[in-house]
C-alpha cells in the first residue's frame, strides 16, 4: 500500500514536473489560462494614468519591495556632499538673503517681498540653481537645492517658496529636459539672470488633484500673429488657479489639453496634453487678483485667456512635443518633488526643535525649566526624533536625484511623510512654547510657519491622495520584480509575444511569491540569529533593525502579493488598504535613510539615542499598518487567521519609545552642544541684536552657565538665610558672600534675557489702524527693531511686570516642594 501511495506521488510530481517545466507545454496547459483571467482582473488604465505608472525610475525602494533588501547597496550609495561653490553659496548669498528677511513685516505689512529683496533675489541667481553654467546658472546639485529651501524655509516662508518654484516643476526644469535648442538659448539665460519671472499652471477649478481631467483646450489652426499671415499654431482657451509667481510672472508655462480637428499635423483630432511657454505680455493673457494662502504672502492667483493665439514653436520641445506634456510633467515631479517640499518641512522642523528645546530650557513654572517636565519632554523627544528621520530622508533622496534617478514613489514617500512629520513638529513646538506660540507678531518665530504648514500639505499631489492612491498604487506596479512585465504582457495586442512574456514573468513571480511567504514566517521566528539579513561590521546597536527590516521586507512582499492576488483592481478602490501598504513600504524606505545617515555621519555615539527613538517608533507604526491592514482585510475569519500567522507568528513584537529614551533625548534639544548642533544644522540661526531667536540662544548659553549659580541660590532661600524677594535676593546673595559679583552680574543678565524671550507682542485695540500696528513691538528688520518711544515704554513696562510677576511667584512657592506642584497645580482656577 505505501508503495503505492509513493508510486502516485511520484507520478504526479513527474507530470508536474512535465507541465511546469517545459515552457511550451506550462504556457499551453497553465499561463494562457491564467493569462485571461489576469487580464479580466486589471482595471482600466488611462493614458494619463499609464504614462504617470512609466514615469521616473525605480531605485532603492525596488529592493524594499523584493522581500530581500541588499544592505550592502544601500551602504556602498555616496554620501551626498556639498562643493566647495555650494557651500560658499550658503556661507554668503543665502546667509545675507535670510538676514534681510523679516516675515512679519512680509505678511502683515507689506503683503510681499521687499523690493530690495526681490532685486537681490535675482541678482545673486537664486532662480538658476538648477539651470547649467553654460546657460548663466549655478547647476547645483539636487542637494544643494535642497539646502537652500531648507535654510530659507527656516527664516521665511514667503521667501522659500519664492525661491524653489523657479526651481522645481516649471518653464526652466521643463526646458532643460525637453526643450529645443532655440528655446534652451533664448529662456535660460534670461530666467538665470532673473529677466524673466516663471511660472507654472496646471490646476484649474474643475481639475485639482484628478489634473488629467483638466477642461482647458486648445484647437490647431492657423493664424496671423506679430504682422505674418497664415502661421501654423493654436487658439488656447484655459482657467487656471492657484499659480504660484503667477501675479508677477512674466513667463507663463501653460498645460493644455490640444485637438486638430482639420488634422494640420497629419495626425489623430485628439493630440492630448501639451505643454507651451506664453509671454505674460501676449495679448488675451489675463492674470487676476491674488489668492493669499494662510497670510503666506508669496505671489500666488489665477490666470485666464480665450482663444489665445501662439505659434507651434511655444510648444515645449516643438511641434514633436505636441502631446508630450502629461509625460514631462510626471517625469519632472518624479524628482522636483522630491526636493523642495521635503527641505521647507524639514526646515520647519529643525526650527521647531532648536527652538522648543531652548524655550524649554529658559522658560520656568514652578521653579522648574518646563522642558523637564514629563509631559513636555514626550513632546520635545517627538519633534527631536522626528527631525533625525526626516533630515535622513531629505539628503538621501536629493542624493538618489544627484546620482541620475528620478524615484517616483520614492518622492511620493518624502513628499507625504516629512510635511506630515513637519506638521507635527511644529504642532508639538506650539505646545511647548504655549501663550507664546500662540500670540502672533514680530517676535513669534513659530506663527506664521504654523499657519502655513496647510500649504506644504496640499500642493504637489494632496496628502489624503499621495497616502491613498499614490504610494503603494504606483509603487506595486513600479517597484515589484514581476508585476509590470505581467501588465505590460496582458496589455501586448500581440498574442505569441504577450504569451511568451507574460509566462516568463509568471514564473518569476511564483518562485518570488513562494521564497517571500517562507521567509516571512522563517524571518519572523528565527531572523534576529540569522547574520545574513544585517551588513558585516554594521554597529552592534543598529543590527537588531536591520533584521528586522529584511523581516519586515519579506512579510510586505508576501502580504502584497496576496493582497493583488485576491483583489486584483479593487485594491485600487480600497483606498484605506492601498494606504497601510504604503505606509509599511514608506516606513521602511525612512527606517533605511535613518540607518545610512547613521553610517555616513560616521556613526556618533552620542547620536544614538536619536537613531534608537527614530527607528522604535517607525517600526512600532509599520507594526501597527500592518495590523491594521489584517484586521480589515475582508475574507473569512480563518484565512485572516493564516495571513496574520504569515506575518506574526510569535505576535505583536515591536514597542514603542520607552520613557527613559524620551527623557534623553529631550534632554539633547536642552542642552548646547554637537548632538543639537548636528541635529539642526542648516537652519538659519540669526546673532543680530533684537532678534528673537537670538535672545533665545543667548538665554540658553546663559541659562546653563548659571546653573549652578542659581543651585546656590535656591538652597540659600530654602534654608532661610536670604529671607528676601524677588531681586533683592541677588543682592543678599552677594552681600552674604554667597554669590560673587560676576555671578550677581550673571543671574541679572539672565533675568533680563529671560523676560526678552518670555515676552510677546500687544497692539493698540483698534488693530485696523496699519500705523499703530508697526509701531509694537521689534523684530529682525531694522525698521521693526527701532520701534517707537512708546513700543519701548511698553516694553520696559511689560519687563516690569514679568519681574513683578516671578517674584509673587517665587514668594507663593518658596514653601512648597516638588511633591507638592501636583497638588498646587489642581487647586489653581
Amino acid at each position: 500500500m505505501l508503495e503505492f501511495l509513493f508510486t502516485v506521488i511520484l507520478f504526479l510530481v513527474v507530470i508536474a514536473g512535465v507541465v511546469l517545466g517545459i515552457p511550451m507545454i506550462r504556457r499551453f496547459l497553465v499561463s494562457n489560462h491564467i493569462l485571461k483571467l489576469f487580464r479580466t482582473m486589471l482595471p482600466q488604465i488611462s493614458q494619463t494614468e499609464q504614462e504617470a505608472l512609466d514615469a521616473g525610475t525605480v531605485w532603492w525602494e525596488g529592493d524594499l519591495f523584493s522581500g530581500k533588501p541588499d544592505w550592502k547597496k544601500l551602504l556602498a550609495y555616496p554620501k551626498p556632499q556639498l562643493t566647495a561653490e555650494e557651500q560658499a553659496f550658503l556661507d554668503g548669498p543665502v546667509e545675507q538673503l535670510c538676514a534681510m528677511l523679516d516675515e512679519w513685516k512680509i505678511t502683515h505689512e507689506l503683503k510681499d517681498l521687499p523690493p530690495e529683496v526681490w532685486q537681490f533675489i535675482k541678482d545673486k541667481g537664486f532662480f538658476s540653481l538648477i539651470i547649467p553654467k553654460e546657460y548663466g546658472g549655478y547647476g547645483f546639485s539636487a542637494l544643494a537645492h535642497s539646502e537652500v529651501v531648507m535654510k530659507m524655509g527656516s527664516r521665511s516662508g514667503t521667501a522659500a517658496v519664492t525661491v524653489m518654484v523657479p526651481n522645481s516643476l516649471g518653464p526652466a526644469e521643463l526646458l532643460l529636459h525637453y526643450g529645443t535648442e532655440q528655446q534652451k538659448n533664448h529662456y535660460l539665460p534670461r530666467l538665470a539672470k532673473g529677466l524673466e519671472v516663471p511660472c507654472f499652471a496646471l490646476t484649474s477649478p474643475e481639475a485639482g488633484s484628478d489634473a488629467g481631467a483638466m477642461p482647458d483646450f486648445a484647437v490647431v489652426c492657423r493664424g496671423e500673429f506679430e504682422g505674418q499671415s497664415d502661421v501654423l499654431g493654436m487658439k488656447v482657451t484655459w482657467d487656471k488657479r492657484y499659480i504660484t509667481l503667477g501675479p508677477v510672472a512674466t513667463l507663463l508655462g501653460l498645460a493644455f489639453r490640444l485637438h486638430d480637428p482639420d488634422r494640420l499635423l497629419g495626425r489623430e483630432v485628439d493630440l492630448g496634453i501639451t505643454l507651451a511657454l506664453i509671454p505674460t505680455r501676449t495679448p488675451g493673457v489675463n492674470i487676476g487678483r491674488r489668492h493669499y494662502p494662510l497670510n503666506g504672502a508669496f505671489q500666488n492667483g489665477p490666470n485666464w485667456g480665450k482663444e489665445v493665439f501662439i505659434p507651434m514653436d511655444w510648444v515645449i520641445g516643438g511641434q514633436e512635443g505636441v502631446g508630450q506634456g502629461w509625460r514631462m510633467l510626471m517625469n519632472c515631479l518624479a524628482a522636483g518633488r522630491a526636493i523642495s517640499l521635503p527641505a521647507t518641512s524639514v526646515g520647519a522642523a529643525k526650527l521647531a526643535a532648536r527652538t522648543s528645546g531652548a524655550y524649554g530650557r529658559v522658560r520656568t513654572q514652578f521653579k522648574t525649566p518646563i522642558g523637564y517636565f514629563e509631559g513636555v519632554e514626550e513632546a520635545l523627544a517627538r519633534i527631536a526624533g522626528n527631525t533625525y528621520m526626516m533630515d535622513a530622508a531629505r539628503v538621501m533622496t536629493a542624493g538618489a536625484v544627484d546620482l541620475g534617478e528620478k524615484p517616483s514613489v520614492v518622492s511620493a514617500i518624502v513628499k507625504y511623510h516629512l510635511t506630515e512629520r513637519g506638521r507635527q513638529a511644529v504642532n508639538d513646538a506650539m505646545d511647548v512654547h504655549g501663550g507664546k506660540g500662540i500670540c502672533i507678531g514680530p517676535r513669534n518665530y513659530l506663527g506664521r510657519t504654523y499657519q502655513q504648514i496647510p500649504v506644504s500639505i496640499t500642493v504637489e499631489g494632496a496628502n489624503i491622495l499621495t497616502r491613498n492612491m499614490i504610494i503603494f498604487g504606483q509603487g506595486a506596479i513600479r517597484c515589484h520584480p514581476f508585476l509590470l512585465k505581467e501588465v505590460n504582457a496582458a496589455h501586448d495586442q500581440d498574442k505569441d509575444r504577450a504569451s511568451l512574456a507574460f509566462d516568463e514573468a509568471l514564473v518569476g513571480h511564483v518562485k518570488f511569491s513562494l521564497r517571500n511567504t517562507f521567509n516571512s514566517v522563517f524571518y519572523a521566528l528565527f531572523g534576529a540569529y540569522l547574520k545574513d539579513n544585517s551588513p558585516e561590521n554594521c554597529h552592534p546597536e543598529t543590527t537588531v533593525y536591520y533584521r528586522q527590516l529584511a523581516r519586515f521586507s519579506a512579510s510586505f512582499a508576501c502580504i502584497a502579493d496576496i493582497a493583488l492576488m485576491i483583489l486584483g483592481g479593487s485594491l485600487k478602490r480600497r483606498e484605506r488598504l492601498s494606504a497601510r501598504l504604503g505606509d509599511i513600504l514608506s516606513m521602511m524606505y525612512l527606517c533605511t535613510t535613518t540607518l545610512k545617515r547613521f553610517e555616513d555621519d560616521g556613526r556618533p555615539v552620542s547620536d544614538l539615542p536619536l537613531l534608537h527613538w527614530s527607528m522604535q517608533d517607525a517600526l512600532y507604526r509599520l507594526q501597527q499598518a500592518f495590523d491594521e491592514f489584517l484586521v480589515n482585510f475582508p475574507g473569512h475569519v480563518a484565512f485572516k487567521c493564516v495571513l496574520r500567522a504569515l506575518v506574526f507568528p510569535l505576535g505583536k513584537r515591536c514597542q514603542p519609545p520607552t520613557d527613559k529614551l524620551s527623557h534623553d533625548v529631550a534632554r539633547i534639544l536642552m542642552e548646547p552642544g554637537a548632538v543639537r548642533d548636528r541635529l539642526t544644522s542648516g537652519i538659519f540661526v540669526p546673532v543680530a541684536d533684537g532678534e528673537p531667536l537670538a535672545d533665545l540662544e543667548q538665554a540658553l548659553q546663559c541659562v546653563i552657565e548659571c546653573a549652578v549659580i542659581e543651585a546656590k541660590l535656591r538652597e540659600a532661600v530654602k534654608s532661610k538665610r536670604i529671607p528676601a524677594q524677588g531681586d533683592e535676593q541677588i543682592a543678599q546673595a552677594q552681600q552674604q558672600g554667597i554669590i560673587s559679583a560676576a555671578e550677581a552680574e550673571q543671574l541679572h543678565k539672565l533675568k533680563e534675557l529671560r523676560g526678552r524671550v518670555i515676552k510677546v507682542d500687544d497692539f493698540p485695540a483698534d488693530l485696523g489702524n496699519d500705523a499703530q500696528q508697526r509701531s509694537g513691538g521689534h523684530s529682525g528688520g531694522e525698521s521693526a527693531r527701532s520701534g517707537s518711544i512708546d513700543a519701548g515704554r511698553r516694553d520696559e513696562q511689560e519687563m516690569t511686570r514679568v519681574k513683578a510677576t516671578e517674584a509673587d511667584e517665587e514668594a507663593e512657592l518658596a514653601h512648597l516642594s516638588r511633591e507638592d506642584i501636583s497638588q498646587y497645580i489642581t487647586a489653581q482656577p
